[in-house]
């Protein structure tokens, strides 16, 4: 009995585990960044998001081209950049805002 109970709590660790774990997206050749058209600031704060890449699904789905204000006051924008991983390819490191 102790031995079936051992065995069901391994199970029940391993299988967490691995469903707890996130996936990381690499690409061999980066996306094409769309051809976006930018619009007036729309005050003097606000920052243009150029580049900005969203995991989506497997694959990164475009989410720059659009103006952000810092979330506070002296913030400003770090752009994101890719990274390479070993021989997996390339990751995309978010931008962030940093003081």
């Amino acid at each position: 009995m102790k031995n079936k109970l051992s065995k069901l709590l391994f199970l029940s660790i391993v299988l967490f585990s691995i469903s707890s774990a996130s996936a990381q997206i690499y690409v061999k050749v980066r996306p094409v960044i769309p051809i976006v058209v930018q619009t007036p600031a729309p005050s003097p704060a606000h920052v243009w998001i150029d580049e900005e890449w969203v995991p989506s699904g497997g694959v990164y789905i475009y989410g720059g081209g659009h103006w952000e204000s810092p979330p506070h006051e002296g913030y400003r924008w770090r752009k994101g950049y890719w990274r390479h991983h070993n021989n997996d390819g390339e990751e995309w490191v978010r931008g962030r805002w940093v003081k």
